[in-house]
C-alpha cells in the first residue's frame, strides 16, 4: 500500500463525502468502517437538502452545500440517490406566523436565496390534502430530497475508483498519525478524521450528546403530497433542550412513500421505538394533514443524531479538543447532516490543503470549545 495522507474513519454520509473529496484532491486516502457503511445514522435520516437560516452560521454551510448538491445532482450522482428538488415549505398556521413567515423572506433574499410567499389559497392549491384554515407559506423552491444511503453508497463507490481504500474492521485507536485496527492492521497517514457520528470513543473530548428522533414511513400514496412540509415552528422546538421535540415534517418518496417526522429527545439511549412519541409525531402530522391518518403506516425508524452545544458541526482540526495534531474532525451535524456532508467535505479539504474556502470556514472549527486554559 502506498504511503497515505489521509485516514477517514467513519463511512457514513459524512465519513464517504470526505473519503471521495479528498481523492478528487489527489489525497491518497483510506476510510474505516466498522459495520456496513452508510447503515447507522445516514439509513435513518430523511434525506431533506434545505437551506436552513437559524442561524448565519447555518445559512452560509447549508446554502453553500446545498449548492454542492445540486451541481452534483446535474452531473454526477446516479438515478439510486434519488434527488429530486422538490422545495420546501414552510407552513404558517395563523397570522402571528405569516408575521414570521415575512421576516425570513427578507433573510433569505439578503443571502440570495430565492423564495416566494404562499398565501392561503396560494397554499391550498400547492398541498390540497393539508388542513384548510392554515394562513400561509414560505416557498423554498432550491431545496431537495434525496435517499441518503444510495448517496452515501456514491460517495464512498466513487472513492474507490479514484483509489481509496476501504478497511472494514473497528478502529480500536486513531493516535498521532497511527490508526490501529481490530484486526491487527495498522495504518498511518499524516491526517486522521474521525467522522464517527455518535460514537465518541476515540475522542471523549468531542463535546457531542446523543439526540434520539424517530422516522415514520408510509404505504405509498402517489400524488398525495407535492413539497417537503415543514411547520414554521420547527426551528423553535429543534432548539429546545428542556423537553422531548415533536414537530410536523413530511417529506414525499420518488415511489409514494411518505415520509413522517420530526421528534428530539435527549437524555433517551434505547435503540428502540418509543411509541408514545411516535404516537405524538403522528397526532402533530395528522392535525396538519388529517388524510394521513388513513394511509398506512409501513416502517417506523428510531436513531441517533450528534448534536453539538451550539447545533454547528465540528469540521476542522481538533485543535484545543486534543493536543495532537493529526486528528480532524467532521461530526456533529445532529439533524443537518445529509445537508451538509458535500459542503463540509470541501471545508475539510480545504483546510488540509491550505487553500482558501468558498465560505468562512471559522465558525466550524472544532477550537470553539477549546478547554479554557487551552484558550489562554
Amino acid at each position: 500500500m502506498p504511503k497515505l495522507d489521509v485516514i477517514i474513519i467513519g463511512a457514513g454520509i459524512a465519513g464517504s463525502a470526505c473519503a471521495r473529496e479528498c481523492a478528487l484532491a489527489g489525497l491518497k486516502t483510506a476510510i474505516v468502517e466498522a459495520s456496513q457503511p452508510g447503515a447507522a445514522t445516514t439509513s435513518k435520516g430523511m434525506g431533506h437538502v434545505v437551506a436552513m437560516d437559524d442561524t448565519p452560521a447555518h445559512l452560509a454551510l447549508t446554502a453553500y452545500s446545498r449548492k454542492i448538491w445540486q451541481e452534483q445532482a446535474a452531473t454526477v450522482l446516479p438515478r439510486a440517490a434519488e434527488y429530486q428538488s422538490r422545495g420546501t415549505v414552510w407552513v404558517a398556521a395563523d397570522d402571528e406566523e405569516m408575521v414570521e413567515v415575512h421576516a425570513r423572506l427578507a433573510k433569505y433574499e439578503a443571502a440570495g436565496i430565492e423564495v416566494k410567499l404562499f398565501g392561503a389559497a396560494r397554499l391550498r392549491k400547492e398541498e390540497p390534502n393539508l388542513r384548510p384554515d392554515l394562513a400561509g407559506a414560505l416557498f423554498v423552491p432550491g431545496d431537495g430530497i434525496c435517499h441518503p444511503p444510495a448517496a452515501a453508497a456514491f460517495y464512498l463507490a466513487d472513492a474507490q475508483r479514484l483509489g481509496a481504500f476501504l478497511f472494514l474492521s473497528r478502529a480500536v485507536s486513531a493516535r498521532n498519525c497511527r490508526v490501529e485496527l481490530a484486526d491487527g492492521i495498522v495504518l498511518e497517514a499524516r491526517h486522521i478524521v474521525l467522522a464517527t457520528g455518535i460514537d465518541c470513543d476515540l475522542l471523549p473530548s468531542l463535546p457531542i450528546r446523543k439526540r434520539k428522533g424517530h422516522l415514520v414511513i408510509t404505504n405509498p400514496r402517489l400524488d398525495f403530497l407535492n413539497h417537503q412540509l415543514v411547520e414554521l415552528g420547527y426551528l423553535r422546538s429543534a432548539h429546545r433542550e428542556d423537553a422531548d421535540s415533536v414537530v410536523f415534517n413530511v417529506q414525499p418518496r420518488p415511489n409514494g412513500q411518505i415520509m413522517i417526522g420530526a421528534s428530539r429527545q435527549y437524555g433517551n439511549e434505547d435503540h428502540g421505538i418509543d411509541q408514545p412519541i411516535v404516537d405524538q409525531l403522528l397526532a402533530r402530522a395528522h392535525s396538519y394533514m388529517p388524510a394521513l391518518a388513513h394511509i398506512p403506516i409501513e416502517t417506523v425508524r428510531a436513531g441517533f443524531r450528534a448534536a453539538t452545544p451550539d447545533k454547528l458541526p465540528l469540521i476542522g482540526p481538533a485543535t484545543g479538543l486534543s493536543d495532537d495534531e493529526s486528528l480532524w474532525l467532521a461530526a456533529g451535524f445532529e439533524g443537518l447532516g445529509i445537508t451538509c456532508s458535500p459542503g463540509a467535505a470541501r471545508l475539510l479539504v480545504d483546510g488540509i490543503l491550505g487553500r482558501e474556502s468558498a465560505i468562512n470556514p471559522a465558525p466550524y472549527l472544532p477550537s470553539r470549545f477549546a478547554h479554557p486554559q487551552e484558550k489562554a
